[in-house]
């Protein structure tokens, strides 16, 4: 939970750590470990994205769809299509 020592009102940081420390804040928290994590992991370690290699806005958004998309056929490869 967050205190306020000096007055002030707490930053969006202090605020998120107070809704993530809630029961609910929990159990959404885990949820998000196990469906989002796992898909930037693959990404940075297994297909070695550890930094963008494009600069400009646009050039990293197609960089990084790519990955998606490399990511989502290996899912396809691997486990085939879901009915």
């Amino acid at each position: 939970m967050s205190v306020r020592v000096d007055g002030k009102k707490p930053n969006l940081i202090d605020e998120m750590k107070a809704r993530i420390d809630t029961p609910q804040g929990k159990q959404i928290y885990a949820r998000r470990l196990a469906i989002v994590e796992p898909v930037f992991a693959n990404i940075c370690v297994q297909k070695r994205l550890d930094h963008f290699t494009l600069h400009t806005k646009a050039k990293v958004d197609v960089q990084w769809r790519l990955f998606a998309l490399v990511h989502n056929i290996g899912k396809i490869h691997t486990y085939g299509m879901v009915n």
